[in-house]
């Protein structure tokens, strides 16, 4: 019994939390660009929040189900299909054997979204992840993106995840349907963020370099940045003013992490992301904070892009905030599956 990828979208691979704790070692953490999206779209299927989820980008795969499913999808507005049936987002959904599910086929804001089904999708542990690394060949299903043919093979289902599928078939069977989805969402508990005008907003602290800058931060904050086509899981490549040293000089490698902002020579900045390398020596002047980390991750070439400044206590209490919402999203779902 199996997921049979019948078009695979674009670079859709397994991810789940990534790989923590070894970024001392040059591994990079990897995981979900929105690990906000994944995280509800586990809840909503049943499933421990970083279990290992499906990630596309713009378009996304199109799967036979061959088995009884209770299944969730995640992301900005993404449109999904099962059985040529237009079906909602952000809620547990029923999908009988034999039934084709097609995701993202028009994502009008953002660009990735994601599929939980429950149990997981069952790929052997890498480094204690199975999220896929592509560029090390490493985790998902053989570290690469899903090709046409592809089988996946999904997890044991949660006792609450088996309760709310036979609910949901109880009430498909009712009404003659392949496909049921619950009758409630929970798009709200998620919501990371904002947006000025029609520009994303991402909040940033000061970076090691910041003073190194003409202009300090605010030669960042000031203006609105567009992202490159040639962005991708390891960095978002953004495009306006050039930001420019007070004085040249080089500088030792250092750590980097996901949300570090480095500058090259060109003073285009890159937002470091989930597949970012462990150091580097470009200055860094700022960092977004993590709870804004699931806004990077949705970014599409183009998008326009503004910066503020937070401080590094109200960076800790957004990321309060958002751990929150996740644990009232799961004490909610726990309690309409009867757990």
């Amino acid at each position: 019994m199996s997921l049979f990828v019948e078009k695979p979208g674009l670079y859709t691979t397994v991810q789940d939390r990534g790989r923590y704790g070894l970024r001392r070692f040059g591994y990079v953490a990897g995981g979900a660009m929105d690990a906000l999206s994944m995280q509800a779209a586990n809840i909503l299927a049943g499933n421990a929040r970083h279990a290992a989820v499906l990630e596309w980008t713009l378009q996304g795969p199109r799967l036979l189900l061959r088995q009884d499913t209770l299944a969730a999808w995640c992301g900005p507005e993404l449109a999904a299909y099962a059985g040529g049936e237009a079906v909602p987002g952000w809620r547990p959904v029923y999908i009988r054997a034999g039934t084709v599910l097609t995701l993202g086929g028009s994502m009008r804001r953002g660009c990735r979204g994601y599929l939980a089904v429950a149990g997981g999708i069952d790929v052997p542990l890498a480094l204690g992840s199975r999220s896929t690394y592509t560029r090390a060949g490493l985790g998902g299903l053989e570290g690469r993106p899903l090709q046409a043919g592809d089988e996946l093979q999904p997890g044991r289902p949660s006792p609450a995840a088996e309760r709310m599928m036979a609910e949901l078939r109880l009430q498909a069977d009712a009404g003659g349907s392949a496909v049921l989805a619950a009758a409630w969402e929970a798009s709200w508990a998620v919501r990371p963020g904002g947006m000025q005008g029609d520009s994303a907003v991402l909040r940033v602290v000061r970076g090691r370099e910041t003073a190194r800058f003409k202009g300090g931060l605010e030669a960042l904050t000031g203006h609105v940045y567009r992202v490159r086509p040639q962005s991708d899981r390891m960095g978002c490549r953004l495009q306006g003013p050039a930001l420019e040293l007070s004085a040249p000089g080089e500088l030792v490698s250092e750590s980097t992490a996901p949300g570090t902002i480095q500058v090259p020579p060109d003073g285009q900045p890159i937002v470091l992301a989930a597949d970012s390398q462990t150091t580097g020596g470009y200055p860094r002047i700022g960092h977004v904070i993590s709870a804004d980390l699931p806004i990077l991750g949705q970014l599409a070439p183009g998008a326009a892009v503004r910066f503020t400044e937070v401080t590094l206590h109200e960076a800790q209490a957004e990321l309060m905030r958002q751990e929150m919402n996740l644990r009232l999203l799961r004490t909610g779902v726990r309690a309409r599956m009867g757990r």
